[in-house]
């Protein structure tokens, strides 16, 4: 039969029937003794890639590791801040090829080659970067003609070339947390999403990466750029690997969920303030855990609650055994560095503690030069709007004289230490109860506070202030004002 006999019009019962190639191909599909061609759905369309470092310095080469289907792959480039400002694109860059995905990804990167190479231009202001790759198609060759595409976003940090010129204010991006929380080929150092629900020792940089940025500490560079305050930037390992930055600033912020430390970033942290810098902990689960990196810092080695299994630990020298910093085996409570930690805080609003909570703050010392321009008053609440309070929080050890609670000290607290506010906290059963020095059931309080010990430190003690300043909460923006101003003035 013709094509041409196949294509025709019945007016018969007033319907119109019209044919087509798939009919036909239906019905010969059918009828046996006839032979055909299979014809096959296109394969599927994917583009993954990593950079060779996320911290780079104007001069330094960004180099993108990838793996595509595609034959090439578009690039852009934008610095997310008060606004998304596009610094580069680029059409057509050769795929380079799909390549396999490692056993050991998750551990050992996946060793890519790099298809892309950029030079950091010195106009381009430090900060945090998103590069977005995306590749397209027009799907099969005779079937599946659907415009097809893919996309994929990884980012890197440009720190500043010339560090303290343009401001006196550092912020550290939690970028160790990113990678500690990414289950990218598998496995985190967590075990609720990895592959079998198995929980990693060991995550690797070199791979296709997971951000946070726009979970908290966006919205505070956002706020900060967006009210006339000029921010440099760096990765959290930079304080390790580069401790030299810090000597150019009057001011250090750790914004939102800067969980993952290492000992070179805490003695370069501790150091800067015992020599009169200042920082600010706008964060929570705040140096928490330690890591060790390995690799030139290309990838982190974590054992947790397994502390047993870190080689360290059969050693007799245990100052960078990979477990929570206020173990006793370490003896270095993160109390001593924000004056806060998560052994006396826990979760408000999440994993079922305090889950009608108010997840705000209750202010106990209103004279305090923070609170300056508020009008708040001893019992007021502030924050609850946007839950400043909230996921994880760090306080300190607690008790009450006079109606007003006072740290204890014995945690590691410094002895300047006041507590301004609270906010009740608690550690989930299923999850943080491991520790054999602690005290199941006991409720804790994320505490806001302030040291001086050379330098001075603020601490909010929660993951979310940073909510409050996207909700445009007018107490958290005054008070995040106080502290930028006072502490983040250059020195004379």
């Amino acid at each position: 039969m013709l094509n041409s006999e196949w294509n025709v019009v019945s007016t018969r019962a007033g319907i119109r029937t019209t044919g087509c190639l798939l009919m036909l191909a239906a019905l010969m599909l059918a009828r046996p003794g006839i032979c055909h061609a299979q014809v096959e759905l296109p394969a599927g369309l994917s583009i993954e890639a990593y950079p060779d470092r996320l911290s780079l310095v104007a001069g330094d080469t960004l180099r993108l590791h990838t793996s595509t289907t595609a034959a090439s792959y578009s690039v852009e480039i934008a610095r997310l801040g008060a606004s998304r400002n596009v610094v580069f694109q680029q059409a057509a860059v050769a795929g380079g090829g799909l390549h396999p995905i490692p056993e050991h990804a998750s551990s050992r990167g996946c060793g890519w080659p790099v298809t892309f190479e950029l030079p950091v231009p010195a106009e381009w202001e430090s900060g945090y970067y998103s590069v977005v790759l995306k590749v397209a198609d027009g799907g099969g060759q005779f079937v599946g003609r659907n415009r097809r595409t893919a996309e994929l976003e990884t980012f890197f940090v440009v720190r500043p070339s010339q560090p303290g010129t343009r401001t006196a204010i550092l912020l550290q991006l939690s970028t160790n947390t990113y990678n500690a929380y990414n289950n990218w080929g598998g496995s985190s150092l967590y075990a609720f999403h990895g592959r079998a629900n198995l929980q990693g020792n060991r995550v690797s940089f070199q791979r296709p990466q997971a951000s946070q940025f726009g979970n908290w500490e966006h919205a505070f560079v956002s706020w900060a750029e967006s009210n006339g305050y000029v921010l440099d930037f760096c990765a959290n390992l930079d304080l390790e690997q580069h401790p030299e930055l810090l000597k150019k600033y009057r001011l250090v912020l750790s914004v939102g969920h800067d969980e993952y430390w290492s000992k070179g970033m805490r003695d370069a942290l501790e150091a800067f303030i015992t020599n009169g810098g200042n920082v600010a902990f706008f964060s929570g689960n705040t140096c928490c855990w330690q890591v060790r990196p390995e690799e030139d810092g290309q990838a982190l080695v974590c054992f947790k609650q397994s502390f047993n299994l870190d080689p360290v630990f059969r050693t007799k020298d245990h100052s960078t055994l990979t477990s929570i910093w206020s173990h006793h085996s370490i003896q270095r409570p993160e109390n001593q560095l924000t004056g806060v930690g998560f052994l006396h805080g826990g979760y408000h609003r999440s994993h079922g503690q305090f889950m009608d909570g108010s997840g705000a703050f209750q202010v106990h010392r209103p004279q305090h030069w923070i609170f300056e321009g508020t009008g708040l008053k001893q019992g007021n609440e502030f924050g609850g709007k946007d839950s400043i309070v909230g996921y994880e929080c760090d306080g300190c050890e607690l008790e009450w004289r006079d109606g007003l609670p006072v740290a204890t000290h014995r945690d590691g607290t410094p002895e300047t230490f006041e507590v301004l506010a609270t906010c009740p906290a608690a550690w989930a059963p299923d999850d943080c109860e491991w520790y054999e020095k602690w005290e199941q059931g006991r409720v804790g309080a994320a505490c806001l506070g302030v040291y001086t010990r050379g330098g001075t430190v603020f601490t909010c003690g929660s993951t979310d202030w940073s909510h409050g300043l996207r909700g445009e909460d007018p107490n958290v923006t005054r008070i995040t004002r106080n502290i930028l101003d006072r502490l983040g003035k250059a020195a004379k």
